[in-house]
């Protein structure tokens, strides 16, 4: 019984999801899979050949976690850790304080993102002092004293590496802000959206280890992503955070299959509606050109907004069924009638471009041998 929600009269019940396996000490030449994707008290069942680990039908593969895209795409990677005791971060009242009381200081303040700042548009800002002068950063007393505030929160770090960086206390203990446009999605988005809410950022919108960044992504890669075959693959493989899906470089983004040969044509129709859904979210109030939402009529429509299932612009899952259809078109011609089928697709894909690997390092074992 593939996953469902389990259900109580209890007050105050828990929010459950619940798994059934069935196990046997011999091999049986039928198996079933009951699935609760349309009706959660009336699961459709299907006699399939071998159910794998993730509870769909295919072989018993299990997913290990990659290092570096299995197809050929942009690489991944998560945002930049300040570990700094929070003297580099300033919420919008500290950002007024701060240019208020040091003017020359507003050039080296930008916004800082994770995933929940992403999706709700809420401001958040740090102090990125990468190529500043040391005189210019003397002549700032005030920032000085944060700095002074950063290397003593390094310096009681109990690991060597932190104590070291308390020497460079104007430098982010790890820095991984893209030098370009970057595609940026959130670590963890609700369990409540069809898609999880991603956006391409400037340079100056600096990352942190809640965003993950993709830079050199295109609409192409935006439209896959942001699509129902690839959402699909996430709710199957990502962690949880409660319910909510957490998502992952290694499992999630690094093991995707990719369209394995789409055409030119394909593809323009891909990259066309994706460029579709963002200038949709534009007209419907969100400003994600650079950081923060735009107002339109005075209301500010952030990500959370756009992407609620109860509050989503009619205009904007119009788009996103349309991408979804040029996607699903990338992978066959066949519609894909639930999420299942089409994870079943994507792991046999998988399996089918893994497979070619595997004889490979076996032949390179025996040659070292």
């Amino acid at each position: 019984h593939r996953t469902f929600p389990w259900e109580s009269e209890a007050r105050g019940k828990a929010h459950v999801h619940v798994v059934i396996i069935g196990f046997g000490l011999g091999d049986v030449p039928e198996r079933r899979l009951y699935d609760y994707d349309h009706d959660p008290r009336n699961p459709a069942v299907s006699v399939v050949s071998n159910i794998s680990p993730y509870l769909i039908e295919g072989s018993d593969i299990v997913l290990p976690k990659r290092t570096t895209p299995l197809c050929a795409v942009p690489e991944i990677s998560f945002g930049s850790m300040a570990n700094d005791g929070g003297h580099l971060i300033l919420s919008k009242q500290d950002k007024l304080w701060l240019t208020d009381a040091e003017p020359s200081v507003a050039e080296f303040i930008r916004p800082y993102l994770g995933s929940e700042e992403f999706i709700n548009g809420i401001e958040r800002w740090c102090l990125w002092l990468e190529g500043i002068s040391a005189g210019r950063l003397r002549a700032m007393s005030v920032v000085m004293q944060r700095l002074e505030r950063v290397s003593e929160h390094r310096r009681e770090s109990t690991r060597q590496t932190t104590k070291q960086l308390a020497t460079v206390p104007s430098m982010f203990a790890e820095n991984r802000q893209p030098q370009s446009r970057y595609l940026a999605i959130p670590k963890t988005s609700s369990i409540g959206r069809t898609y999880i809410p991603m956006a391409f950022l400037k340079p100056e919108v600096i990352a942190n280890t809640e965003l993950f960044t993709i830079p050199g992504a295109e609409n192409f890669h935006f439209g896959v992503l942001t699509s129902a075959m690839h959402m699909a693959w996430v709710r199957q493989v990502a962690g949880r955070l409660k319910s909510d899906p957490r998502y992952s470089a290694g499992l999630v983004y690094n093991n995707y299959p990719w369209p394995e040969a789409p055409t030119p044509a394909q593809c323009s129709v891909v990259e066309a509606a994706a460029q579709r859904v963002l200038a949709v979210r534009v007209e419907c109030g969100d400003g994600r050109h650079g950081f923060l939402p735009v107002r339109t009529k005075s209301i500010a429509s952030t990500l959370a907004d756009l992407y609620d299932p109860a509050s989503m612009p009619p205009a904007l899952t119009a788009a996103h069924t349309a991408l979804d259809r040029a996607v699903d078109r990338c992978y066959r011609r066949d519609a894909f009638p639930t999420d299942r089928t089409r994870v079943e697709h994507l792991f046999a894909l998988y399996e089918k471009l893994t497979a070619p690997l595997a004889p490979a390092a076996r032949a390179r074992g025996r040659r070292r041998g």
